[in-house]
């Protein structure tokens, strides 16, 4: 989760003010975390009741839903002015007693399912829990698409999959990767929609030589800054933490020093609410990998 906190406030500054170069500080005024941070949590946080809801009282799964819905809109109310504000749609389905989703396709299904890949067991799961994440309020084919796609490419990461197989799994089953972040860096502009941001936001992830690399260039490219950077971030930090200290060095928590400086750095950032949820849904992939 802490990669896409971190892609978000570093992302958040440039967000309207779009920067088409990898030289430029990570954290400065005028960061901040967004919604996507916000609902990034609140989906934790719908898993954390579902599974806590599954050993008490026998349940299973399909309550992740109900659970969602309910946390989504409390986080709204209680965070109401993120930097960067919320849809107006969106923001319609907050306050909304009996919300439904709108046929969304924009990049908010794929900016907040990150929880959803690294809680998984297994990818039939992780593209379910996907599809119901987005399935809320982006329940339009694409949106659906975006979600799935980013947690997909979050579970083969976890799975210490490498670049080339991820590349290869998004190609074959959601989008085509084959383009260069120095071929569109001149053209390519700000776009919410998920078949105009997912893809370039997981090739930045695919093209990156470390954790800070990767929000590099993501942000270097412009666009959505704040959301393609939570969602290049998500990737992007389960995989470089498997890739240098393996799978039991994610499950427990032990990024390299300099990932650690920047994850440090975010949390000052972070309410102390999202910082506790996330260290109690990494608790919860830990007993995930222990079963």
């Amino acid at each position: 989760m802490y990669g896409a906190f971190i892609g978000d406030i570093v992302g958040s500054k440039y967000e309207f003010n779009n920067i088409k170069t990898k030289d430029f500080p990570l954290f400065s005024k005028g960061c901040d975390y967004t919604d996507d941070t916000i609902m990034t949590a609140a989906v934790a946080k719908a898993i954390l009741q579902s599974r806590r809801e599954q050993v008490e009282k026998g349940r299973d799964d399909r309550n992740f839903r109900e659970f969602l819905i309910e946390s989504m809109q409390d986080f709204g109310k209680r965070y109401p002015a993120p930097t960067g504000g919320y849809g107006a749609r969106f923001w319609d389905w907050l306050h909304d007693q009996s919300p439904e989703p709108y046929w969304s396709y924009g990049n908010g299904s794929a900016m907040r399912v990150s929880p959803c890949g690294l809680v998984a067991a297994s990818m039939d799961e992780a593209l379910s829990l996907a599809r119901i994440s987005a399935g809320v309020t982006h329940n339009h084919p694409e949106g659906i698409k975006g979600a799935e796609a980013v947690a997909a490419a979050i579970f083969l990461a976890k799975c210490g999959k490498t670049k080339e197989e991820i590349r290869q799994y998004i190609n074959e089953h959601y989008y085509d990767l084959n383009f260069t972040l120095d071929s569109i860096r001149k053209v390519y502009h700000f776009d919410v929609s998920c078949q105009g941001s997912v893809p370039q936001a997981i090739v930045s992830f695919l093209e990156s030589e470390s954790f800070e690399d990767a929000i590099r260039n993501v942000i270097s490219i412009g666009g959505d800054c704040d959301t393609t950077g939570a969602i290049t971030g998500s990737i992007a930090w389960v995989f470089y933490i498997v890739q240098t200290r393996g799978y039991e060095g994610w499950v427990n928590n032990e990024a390299d020093p300099s990932m650690s400086e920047i994850r440090k750095q975010a949390v000052a950032y972070l309410p102390v609410e999202f910082v506790e949820i996330a260290d109690e849904f990494h608790e919860l992939c830990k007993k995930v990998y222990m079963k």
